[in-house]
């Protein structure tokens, strides 16, 4: 099977815009994401992160930075678009990884709040069989 660069969407919110706050909720989604893709840190590529004007405690980046196998992962920090009626407090990823496994195969993990951002990717269930697809 080929190996192929594929995308892997994820999104979370939180209640209040301090470091402590923000790192938990990060923690939580990329703890999910490598959880439900059964990652290999060495197939990782990149990741960019974005987040709503009104959370700016710290850098999401900085937290990936924190887990040891993201040492060599490319990070990047964006500010999201404002936009009248958008959700609120919300941190967003793409992960690049390098896969033998199609993009359908991806899992995408939208908690808290963004939820209902992408309900249709959110109900993927934990471990499902990447085989059957």
């Amino acid at each position: 099977m080929d190996w192929k660069v594929r995308a892997i969407r994820g999104a979370t919110t939180t209640e209040e815009n301090t470091i402590e706050a923000i790192r938990s909720a990060v923690r939580e989604l990329i703890d999910e994401i490598e959880a439900r893709n059964e990652l290999d840190p060495d197939e990782m590529i990149s990741a960019i992160f974005t987040m709503t004007p009104d959370l700016d405690a710290i850098f999401p980046a900085a937290i990936a930075r924190e887990r040891s196998h993201w040492d060599h992962v490319a990070l990047l920090d964006v500010q999201q678009l404002q936009i009248e009626g958008s959700l609120n407090r919300c941190i967003r990823v793409l992960i690049h990884v390098n896969t033998p496994q199609p993009q359908r195969a991806m899992n995408h993990v939208y908690l808290g709040r963004a939820k209902d951002l992408r309900p249709d990717w959110n109900l993927t269930p934990l471990h499902r069989d990447r085989h059957r697809l």
